[in-house]
């Protein structure tokens, strides 16, 4: 119990020291910035203001009143993460739940990390803490991924890595960006689960993959039944479609010698009147150059 108090009375002595205009932090190089700099602080409601970072866009306001009447028993027993941005200013980095439900109650203060970053930092920070300690559902999760990779420039090894989760994982997440959009709020509203959404991620025609939306959400249907559902849909467009014509001889004699001599997988698609083309794919620039200059004869 001592402990507990002497780490609030520490919290209530740097907050006093955020307070001083005269020695303002903003940077880590600052005097007094290795003191608060990581540390535990007791920051005003009032001082934060709210993410744009944020991946979560909804809260479930029943599990937030929860939250609430927790904190109102134990207090906030996990801080928040903010970033400074000038005097007595910062901006929330992780632990929105945690601020809304302090908020609801009415409190004035809330336990604080706090760290000085640039926006770039701060949105990477945002993202994965969220992804990690956060009951994010699976859309704002595969959002919170592509937006690691798009906006943080990640490869998906290296976000295996920040967020310690498999890459196959990552991959099943972002895959479910795939659906259709009506998809993605019944998963995002808690309609069907994220087994549903990537049972239906096998399904490309849209108007099909929605018929069977509707019959999940009508009839219950388990992720097992959908999958067997899906399969059994994918297994009569099969036997519907057509047989692939077959190359004619003189076809295949030139894919494999062209493929050959332009060290490049050479493909040729030709209808029944014999009219077609065919496609020699590359790399990148050189790799074009090098294939025109055989083309024209050229060595």
């Amino acid at each position: 119990m001592a402990k507990a108090t002497k780490k609030q009375a520490l919290g209530r002595g740097l907050s006093a020291l955020l307070k001083d205009p005269a020695n303002d932090i903003q940077s880590a190089q600052d005097k007094n910035a290795d003191k608060v700099v990581g540390s535990i602080v007791e920051l005003d409601l009032t001082s934060i203001e709210m993410n744009p970072y944020q991946p979560r866009t909804s809260f479930n306001e029943e599990a937030l009143r929860e939250l609430a009447s927790s904190i109102k028993e134990l207090g906030v027993i996990q801080p928040i993460t903010v970033r400074k941005l000038e005097f007595n200013k910062y901006q929330l980095v992780s632990g929105e739940r945690r601020y809304r439900a302090s908020s609801l109650i009415g409190l004035k203060t809330i336990p604080a990390y706090i760290r000085i970053a640039n926006d770039q930092e701060s949105l990477e920070m945002a993202l994965v803490e969220n992804i990690q300690r956060e009951d994010l559902d699976p859309i704002e999760i595969a959002l919170s991924y592509q937006r690691l990779i798009e906006e943080i420039d990640l490869t998906q090894e290296e976000m295996s890595d920040r967020v310690g989760k498999n890459r196959s994982t990552i991959a099943n997440y972002l895959r479910l960006l795939k659906l259709d959009p009506i998809v993605q709020t019944g998963m995002r509203d808690g309609f069907i689960s994220m087994g549903h959404g990537r049972a239906l991620i096998n399904v490309e025609d849209t108007d099909e993959q929605l018929d069977i939306y509707e019959k999940i959400l009508s009839d219950k249907l388990s992720v097992r039944e959908t999958e067997s559902l899906v399969r059994g849909k994918k297994s009569a467009s099969n036997t519907t479609k057509k047989a692939k014509p077959t190359l004619p001889t003189y076809a295949k004699e030139a894919i494999s010698e062209l493929s050959e001599q332009l060290n490049s997988s050479v493909s040729v698609k030709i209808n029944p009147k014999g009219k077609g083309q065919f496609t020699v794919p590359f790399k990148n620039k050189e790799d074009f150059e090098r294939i025109v200059k055989l083309l024209n004869g050229e060595k």
